[in-house]
């Protein structure tokens, strides 16, 4: 038998519709574009909402930096008025100290008148001692008392020591044992040191 070589011949390729490739063509650069506009728009809005927040925060600092220096010179003038307020309570109290010495004054100037035109010496102590005693107690009303100071504990804040003197016993030792010039205080305030002399 006689062999017949059949050719078969190979199937054509099934092609692509040519109609189908330009459509996909078309529509992959219309979804970029609608996406790169849906960024785009996106990032503007972004920038719009850090510039209204920067411009907002800007108008703070402006608000603060004005209240800041509304405060500051609302200070200032409240320094001021304290300051001149102070300077006139304490002219306006010298004045009232000084004017409460004048009676004390006028009762030296009468002591005085009466001393030239007589010799008791008697009479003129007396009088004298009620001129003291007389600025003693307005010194007193005035917050200023004198210190105890001899026999007390020599104490540095209260005493200025001017002398060591040999203590009479040990318990005097460190003690006051006498008083050159007394002090005085002022409110619980030391207005003027006591002069001592301290047990060694």
């Amino acid at each position: 038998m006689s062999k017949h070589n059949h050719h078969n011949p190979a199937k054509p390729q099934e092609e692509a519709p040519e109609a189908e490739i330009p459509e996909i063509m078309d529509e992959m650069p219309e979804a970029d574009a609608e996406q790169g506009a849906e960024e785009a728009c996106e990032e503007m809005q972004r920038i719009e909402a850090l510039q209204q927040q920067l411009n907002d925060a800007r108008a703070a600092v402006e608000k603060e930096k004005k209240e800041y220096l509304f405060l500051m010179a609302d200070f200032d003038n409240f320094r001021k008025r304290v300051v001149k307020e102070k300077a006139e309570i304490l002219r306006n109290g010298a004045e009232k100290v000084l004017a409460g010495l004048l009676p004390i004054v006028d009762d030296f100037e009468r002591g005085l008148e009466a001393t030239a035109a007589t010799d008791n010496a008697e009479g003129v102590r007396e009088g004298m001692e009620l001129i003291y005693n007389k600025l003693v107690k307005y010194l007193a009303d005035n917050g200023v008392k004198p210190m105890e100071s001899t026999g007390a504990d020599f104490d540095a804040d209260m005493h200025e020591a001017i002398a060591t003197v040999p203590a009479p016993s040990d318990e005097q030792k460190g003690k006051v044992i006498d008083t050159v010039q007394k002090g005085y205080m002022i409110n619980d305030k030391v207005l003027r040191h006591a002069k001592v002399a301290v047990g060694a």
